[in-house]
């Protein structure tokens, strides 16, 4: 896959250096060959690809206590765009899509304190996400410059986290780390437009915050691995590569 995005961008680049930095010609619209920007359309309809790196934020119940340690894996992302023409600078975007991820929870022995034994699988929790991403941005781009056009997007989230084990009755004393199936987010990014001969190309990069508590706590109050979390959020960077 990196491979791949890394061949993506270098085929992407070489046709917009050339039709920007060498001919100096701007892509405007011709109905005749169909090629060409699509932005003066009211809905323009494409598809995303990218990568992604979520973490969690915890609030704790006792500071004393060390932190937990979250390690990131970059995960996959596809999906889908619906734009709607707002006028030249705002389109409000809906981008449907498939986000997979992995993140590993590690957990001081402090936390197990009073505990009988502990194992070294006990240390640690592999927290595999399964989004059904479903963000509302508004994009507020400038004016285009020849053949590109820089902008800023922001909006809300939700997602359903096929991967949640929120109904499952097994909690941590059976190995089963569980987050709630339908978390909130907000979004903040930016990206820039790529007009090119038969499509328009545009790398973004957001950020991604969590909205409210997504960690579903064990049946017993004092679990060692729940106990001290007060609450406990979602973030996260996503870069995509979109065409339309």
């Amino acid at each position: 896959m990196k491979h791949f995005l890394f061949g993506l961008v270098l085929f992407i680049s070489f046709q917009t250096s050339y039709a920007q930095l060498f001919t100096k010609e701007k892509i405007v619209y011709d109905a005749n060959q169909g090629r060409g920007t699509t932005d003066f359309k009211f809905l323009r309809w494409g598809y995303f690809l990218g990568i992604n790196s979520y973490d969690f934020n915890f609030d704790y119940n006792e500071e004393d206590l060390p932190d937990i340690g979250v390690q990131r894996n970059p995960g996959f992302s596809v999906g889908l765009i619906g734009n709607l023409r707002v006028n030249k600078f705002l389109d409000l975007r809906f981008e449907p899509g498939l986000f997979i991820s992995t993140r590993n929870l590690f957990f001081s022995r402090e936390y197990f304190e009073g505990v009988e034994t502990v194992r070294e699988s006990d240390l640690t929790r592999e927290v595999r996400s399964t989004y059904i991403h479903l963000p509302l941005l508004l994009k507020v781009s400038t004016k285009r410059i020849n053949n590109f056009k820089p902008f800023i997007l922001g909006g809300f989230s939700t997602a359903i986290n096929l991967s949640s084990n929120e109904d499952n009755p097994e909690d941590n004393s059976r190995g089963q780390f569980r987050t709630k199936t339908n978390p909130l987010f907000y979004e903040l990014g930016f990206g820039i437009d790529f007009y090119l001969y038969n499509f328009k190309f545009t790398p973004s990069i957001r950020g991604l915050f969590g909205i409210g508590d997504e960690l579903v706590r064990d049946n017993d109050p004092n679990s060692p691995w729940t106990r001290n979390i007060a609450r406990m959020q979602t973030r996260g960077v996503l870069v995509n590569f979109t065409f339309q």
